[in-house]
Parts: C-alpha cells; structure tokens; sequence
C-alpha cells in the first residue's frame, strides 16, 4: 500500500485520538505494512515520538525501522543496573551502529541501596517482583514519558510473544500517550528475515538460547525451563509492569 492507504485511515476533522477513535481506524492500519504504520502513526499522531528498547533478543528490527523514518528518535532505555554485561555491549553496538539518540532512565535508587532496604525483591515472590519491577522499570518510563513530553510511544511488542500480549493492537491509548505496535502482527520468521535482509544482529545471548532477555537474575535460557513462558520471572510474571496502563499514575 502507498500514500493512498496511509490518507484512508486519518481520522474524521475534529476528533481526536480517543480509545473509540484508535478503535476505528485499527481495521485500517492491520492491513498496513510495518513500514506504513510506522509512517502513518508519525504523520498523523500526537508529536515528541519516542522509541522504547530493551535491547533484547531481536530488539535491532524495531531501532532500524524507526531510525529509517526519523533518524533523531528519543530510543528510551530503563537501565535497571541489573543488564547482562552481553547486553551493554549490545547497546554500544546499536548506539554506533544506527547513530541512536539514546536517553537512558534508572530508578531513583541505586541497586546497592534497594538490596540495603528491601532485599532482593526478585526472590520474594509475585509481591516482591511485582514491587522490584514498579522501582526499576515502571518509575522510570513515567518519568521518561513526563520528561521527553512523549505524545506516540513506539514499541515492538508482537502477538505471537506470549499469551499476555495475544490482544496486541497496532495503537492504543496508554493514559495521555497514544501506543504504537508496528509489528504486532509479525512471526518469528518476519523478525529473522528483517535481520537478515538488512545484516542486523541479534542479542548475544540469544545463541545461547535466552530468547527473552531482560535482568540477569530473572532470565533464563529454554534449556533450563520447560516453555517460553517461564524464561522470564521464573514463570511467576510475564510482564515487566511498562506495558501495563493501570501500572502509571496521573
């Protein structure tokens, strides 16, 4: 699809991008390619678009694609100070790499002092890693979305990753900020073959069979667990709290 797809899903004048309006244009935007929603979303939503990254396994495909269409991007990383060494290298890599405008968030306190207060919080059940996550992760996007004025906030969230994120659209509301999915829809194999056609690598790691790569105390590599689920938070949670709504207040 061209230009002309991309103008049948601009909203009608006057309204603006309201869960029911996100709603209406969705049919739309499934027919669109990745490249297309990725365009259509910086022409017509809110502005001050940012990226957020983990720099995970396949992470390359979405800091390529945005970097195509808007090489100055705010690529937002919550560095947890908990990372894989594998995965700071990854970062350097890509930052070089791509020329990322990389803004980097961590929570207030330090690991050190949260370990002195409270434990490791990532050891003490669904409580406790839910407690870690708000600390680390959630806290921080706030504040990234308050400080860089996000309006759009790309991801690379994708369907096919698990069943919490089954329901994945290519936009929706997440409070005052439009979310944007480019690749909701895309398979493993879509993801291996943008890799390959633009020589973009995967995370170190995933080799070694992590195939969901986040803190070094609560990933783990397939050979040690029985399915995808349990690579992760020992199985005890699936999301990090960032892509939760109701997790973000105000």
């Amino acid at each position: 699809m061209g230009s002309v797809a991309l103008k049948l899903c601009v909203p009608e004048p006057g309204q603006s991008w309201s869960e029911s309006q996100l709603f209406a244009v969705t049919p739309c935007l499934e027919r669109l390619t990745a490249a297309e929603r990725v365009q259509w979303a910086l022409d017509y939503l809110p502005d001050e678009p940012i990226l957020t990254s983990s720099f995970g396994a396949q992470s390359a495909v979405m800091l390529h694609l945005l970097t195509q269409h808007r090489a100055d991007i705010p690529v937002v990383l919550i560095d947890t100070g908990y990372l894989f060494p594998e995965t700071y290298e990854f970062i350097d890599e890509l930052t070089s790499r791509l020329n990322l405008n990389l803004k980097v968030f961590r929570p207030e306190l330090s690991p050190a002092w949260q370990e002195k207060r409270f434990g490791r919080l990532w050891e003490q059940g669904i409580r406790g890693i839910r407690q870690y996550n708000q600390f680390n992760k959630v806290e921080p996007m706030a504040e990234a979305l308050t400080s860089l004025d996000a309006g759009t906030w790309f991801s690379g969230l994708r369907r096919s990753q698990s069943e919490s994120r089954r329901g994945t659209g290519i936009v929706q509301a997440h409070g005052k900020v439009v979310k944007v999915h480019p690749l909701a829809d895309w398979t493993d194999r879509d993801i291996h073959r943008y890799l390959k056609t633009h020589e973009l690598p995967y995370h170190p790691l995933f080799n070694e069979g992590y195939v969901s790569i986040g803190d070094r105390h609560t990933s783990q590599p397939l050979s040690v667990v029985e399915n995808d689920e349990e690579a992760r938070f020992f199985g005890l949670v699936r999301e990090c709290g960032i892509h939760e709504p109701e997790r973000f207040k105000g």
